[in-house]
């Protein structure tokens, strides 16, 4: 009997086992089929791009990895392109010369999604009836949070980037003056350089087509795509497959994470053209932005150019062209923004087709001459991933022999990223960044930064950075020092003074807070509050000798009255200080006097008023808005008395003392 179930229980497990051998088979012949006839599709009827759902076969000739540690990149060698390399250390996807390039279509392109059939797109819903209104509100709902996800992903809505064709054209922004010039036929050829880390499928291809639609072939050397060691799927294969059948389109991969700088410099090791075009991976190009930079770049091989940066907006893709004229400028904080400069303009108004000089230099596109590039010292291979490198590259090349120009017959639309956490998912690193910047390049003016930014005077404290290389570079090529940059290249830069007791957090002993200006209220000021002291420095402020109480990183904004209410207003300059903006402090009783009205500065709490707002009550229109602001809260001016309200303390959070 026992023999009986033993024999019983093995042939039961010897069926089991081919059962799941018979399933094993029947699946892998299923997916070989299925692979079969997606490659013969494919073959004869390529149709236009979709989202890369689906998985190529890994072509042995194109997945060769780049070795980012290559000596290649040490700084200071000049390299020829792609000579220095070992067979194994390259990973080159040629353009497939002779072949069929993927198809041109203008219109837009269908969209592969999840749980759909190969050929399908999405079916309309219904338009009448209940059923219809249903599915309507379905399809919408889910479409919502479809976008939600893909901006919570990338930082701009994907779904709608999708359906925009990669081949659309921007309507024509550029100056009349810039439409009809002629360039030179023996103008350098470019090689355009696009980084990208984990980029989305449609706005990735999107820059590649927009650069090979517009710029000429006569100068177009080569667009060199530099995979910072992406992690999505779909730009692994696929992207290759993708790339082999584009002329001039070469890609190459890192294999470790180097961020913007250092895969920058990976991609200008291997360029073959003579001037490098540094390219976000989510740009669209004008007509005609190529050939302007390049000619500014010849007649001055040391001159770093830059085309006007239009902005796509991140929800809708709507172009946005920038008004003229323009320059990249920095605060004490070492954050980077476009200041509009419309006087220039009014001032001369044929200056419209013409190059500006700039202090600074976003990071979107940067045309450079490669050898300049290689012996100013390329990018800081100690900036970890992104943030400040333009900066950084910005006061070197002007420090160290060159210039910087933003060339306005040459427009690049960028695409305007949603503020989320995601964009620097550790703060430190952004900060780690600033502090090489300024330990290498501000000297004692570093001082000012490291009050602004107390985060980095903290880490700076803990572990200072190694940067003995980057003050051996600006040693051996001369550097002028920061000084000489803040009074030649940007002496509209505020130099604040920052003396103990006058400079600091404004802290109000009553509100038990600090004076604060709202973000988002603009660069030309607007009512004052009253917050939680931020302690991290972006509440600094100082009086300076001329009485002017300067706010924020930039020191453009100084303390003001509009009536009973205390705001911002754009600071004088090259011109005497008037009397409504300047103030007193006086250090035994803590009030800060406004000279013009002899009041004191007073902290309201949300809900409360003057006494100046509690006279008779009027039916007058701006009576009532000053009671509507007070309401709120705020700043004010009011009769000075020895109440807490009125008793302020310039608070420094910090005092560097090794600069």
């Amino acid at each position: 009997m026992r023999r009986w179930g033993r024999a019983t229980a093995a042939r039961r497990r010897m069926f089991c086992f081919w059962l799941l051998l018979l399933g094993f088979a029947l699946v892998t012949l299923a997916l070989s089929d299925l692979l079969n006839r997606d490659k013969s599709h494919s073959h004869r009827n390529p149709g236009p791009p979709r989202r890369p759902l689906q998985r190529f076969p890994i072509p042995l000739d194109l997945e060769v990895i780049v070795d980012s540690r290559d000596p290649a990149l040490e700084l200071g060698l000049d390299l020829a392109p792609l000579k220095s390399l070992q067979e194994d250390q390259l990973l080159f996807v040629p353009s497939t010369q002779g072949t069929k390039s993927p198809p041109q279509k203008k219109g837009n392109y269908k969209v592969l999604l999840p749980g759909t059939s190969k050929n399908a797109t999405a079916p309309a819903p219904p338009t009448r009836g209940e059923m219809g209104k249903a599915v309507q509100l379905h399809l919408e709902g889910s479409e919502r949070e479809t976008e939600l996800a893909a901006v919570l992903k990338y930082g701009f809505n994907e779904v709608v980037s999708e359906k925009i064709s990669l081949h659309r054209r921007l309507p024509e922004a550029r100056h009349p003056g810039c439409t009809g010039g002629q360039y030179s036929e023996s103008l350098p050829l470019a090689t355009v350089v696009i980084c990208f880390h984990d980029e989305a499928w449609s706005t990735l291809l999107r820059t590649v087509h927009s650069v090979l639609d517009t710029a000429p072939k006569q100068y177009l050397q080569e667009v060199l795509l530099v995979d910072d060691m992406s992690q999505h799927g779909h730009l692994k294969s696929v992207l290759s497959e993708y790339v082999s059948h584009l002329d001039r389109v070469r890609l190459i991969r890192s294999t470790k994470r180097l961020g913007v700088g250092g895969c920058r410099t990976l991609g200008a090791a291997r360029a073959a053209g003579e001037v490098l075009v540094f390219m976000d991976s989510h740009c669209e190009c004008q007509k005609g932005w190529l050939e302007p930079l390049l000619e500014r770049v010849a007649q001055d091989r040391t001159r770093v150019v830059s085309p006007i940066m239009d902005m796509i907006d991140w929800q809708t893709f709507q172009y946005n062209a920038t008004q003229w004229p323009v320059r990249g400028v920095f605060d004490w904080r070492l954050d980077f923004h476009w200041e509009s400069n419309l006087t220039l303009q009014d001032k001369d108004p044929d200056s419209a087709a013409h190059p500006l000089r700039t202090p600074a230099l976003g990071g979107g596109v940067v045309a450079i001459d490669r050898h300049f590039f290689q012996s100013v010292g390329a990018y800081d291979a100690g900036m970890l991933l992104w943030g400040a490198e333009q900066i950084e590259l910005s006061i070197r090349v002007w420090s160290c022999g060159g210039t910087m120009e933003v060339v306005p017959c040459s427009r690049v639309a960028h695409l305007d990223h949603h503020q989320l956490p995601y964009r620097f998912p550790d703060q430190e690193l952004l900060q780690r960044n600033k502090i090489r910047v300024a330990d290498t390049w501000m000297d004692a003016y570093r001082k000012i930064f490291y009050r602004r930014d107390t985060l980095a005077h903290f880490i700076r404290q803990s572990d200072s950075p190694n940067i003995t290389e980057r003050l051996r570079l600006k040693k051996s090529l001369g550097c002028r020092n920061f000084h000489w940059y803040l009074t030649t290249v940007y002496p509209q830069l505020y130099i604040p003074q920052d003396r103990p007791a006058l400079s600091g957090e404004l802290y109000n002993v009553g509100a038990g807070s600090c004076a604060d200006y709202p973000r988002g209220q603009g660069p030309q000021g607007g009512p004052m509050n009253v917050a939680p002291c931020s302690g991290t420095g972006s509440q600094h402020c100082d009086l300076n000798v001329e009485g002017e109480v300067r706010w924020g990183p930039m020191g453009a904004l100084c303390l003001d009255a509009k009536g009973e209410r205390v705001v911002l207003s754009p600071c004088p300059t090259h011109k005497p200080t008037a009397s409504r903006l300047q103030w007193k402090f006086i250090k035994l009783s803590g009030q800060l006097v406004h000279q013009q009205s002899q009041l004191c500065l007073e902290a309201v709490k949300e809900g409360g008023l003057p006494q100046n707002s509690t006279r008779e009550v009027s039916n007058h229109a701006s009576t009532r808005e000053a009671s509507n602001q007070a309401s709120r809260g705020g700043l004010f001016l009011r009769p000075c008395t020895h109440q807490p309200r009125q008793q302020w303390h310039f608070e420094q959070l910090v005092a560097p003392k090794d600069a």
